[in-house]
């Protein structure tokens, strides 16, 4: 519904809807269908790093230890260093290692993990890390982009918060910013909800129509982007190249769906680009999950540990095989 305010007689509570910027009917839509697919209360935000910052600002405080992944959306890394950690967070970054993120959860307030990893593409066990976390007094956070909830459901395995860029593979046509944070703690819903009326992080109601109508298809989409991703991983294996895709880890049993990712590295930079610059199916752009193939030579941006001439490559809805052949010939 596009409106700022609503008719509102009498109460400020008299009824559901009373100004745009706390509650809008097409958010409500959206999140009732995206907490049944979580398991949870799910809130929408204006971008994956609202949803980010709702979670941080609305969960840590001064004298707080988080625990994050060091290999993982270097979003949640900026406001970890220069946000939170100069009002007395705590931070500690980890690698995407169960064993690693166990035994640094002791005296946290918040672990956040990233399962698979962006854009190494490793796992890490949601249930072992949950336990461990919740024994030591933490609350865990899971940044579930990449799988979604058909793909894994972090709630259901124990953790306390499940964040998505729902820009990425949830609405899947790359004409949409939105993030969502999902949990079954009530009280945090109410924080989180506050939050983004008090910092204004809301999503416009064109933008939460796009999104859900995008739901109808995120099942299609995903099973047909993770069988490109993972037949390129394979083409590329035999090759002898160097891949990094979720199917390399014994962890990703607990996923029925990759994901659209696959990592590769090539020998350089030149010729990273040479061979970006020779597909025909992919255009080289930063984001992923999108119907149309994407890839980038991730080392430009200098926010990853990644060689320089290291592809990150979505697929997209495109045959496999068209994948495969486009990239073999542009490799050649």
């Amino acid at each position: 519904m596009f409106a700022a305010p609503y008719h509102l007689r009498g109460a400020k509570d008299a009824h559901e809807f009373g100004y745009g910027r706390d509650a809008n009917p097409t958010w409500s839509a959206l999140e009732t269908a995206l907490g049944s697919l979580e398991g949870g209360t799910s809130l929408v935000f204006a971008s994956g790093m609202a949803a980010v910052a709702a979670v941080l600002f609305t969960v840590l405080k001064p004298g707080d230890k988080l625990v994050a992944a060091g290999d993982g959306y270097p979003g949640v890394r900026f406001i970890a260093t220069e946000r939170l950690a100069p009002t007395g967070v705590e931070v500690q970054f980890v690698s995407t290692n169960t064993e690693e993120i166990v035994a640094a959860a002791d005296g946290a307030r918040l672990v956040w993990i990233e399962t698979p990893s962006n854009p190494k593409l490793d796992v890490c066990d949601i249930a072992a890390i949950s336990a461990a976390a919740h024994k030591a007094g933490a609350l865990v956070a899971v940044d579930n982009t990449l799988a979604t909830p058909l793909g894994q459901q972090p709630l259901a395995l124990g953790a306390d918060i499940s964040m998505m860029s729902g820009t990425k593979t949830l609405s899947g046509h790359s004409d949409v910013l939105v993030g969502a944070v999902s949990t079954r703690d009530g009280e945090l819903v109410e924080a989180l909800r506050r939050w983004r009326s008090q910092s204004g992080s809301v999503i416009g109601a064109m933008e939460a129509w796009l999104v859900h109508r995008s739901l109808a298809t995120l099942a299609l989409r995903l099973e047909r982007s993770s069988a490109g991703a993972l037949a390129v991983a394979g083409a590329l294996r035999e090759r002898g190249i160097e891949v990094y895709h979720p199917s390399d880890h014994a962890e990703s049993a607990q996923m029925h769906q990759y994901g659209c990712l696959v990592g590769f590295v090539l020998e350089s930079e030149a010729r990273a680009q040479d061979v970006l610059a020779r597909c025909e199916l992919v255009a080289e752009a930063t984001s992923f999950g999108g119907v149309h193939a994407t890839a980038e030579r991730r080392e430009r941006w200098g926010t990853d540990d990644v060689p320089p001439g290291f592809i990150r490559y979505s697929a997209g809805i495109e045959d496999p095989e068209d994948l495969v052949a486009d990239l073999l010939r542009a490799l050649s």
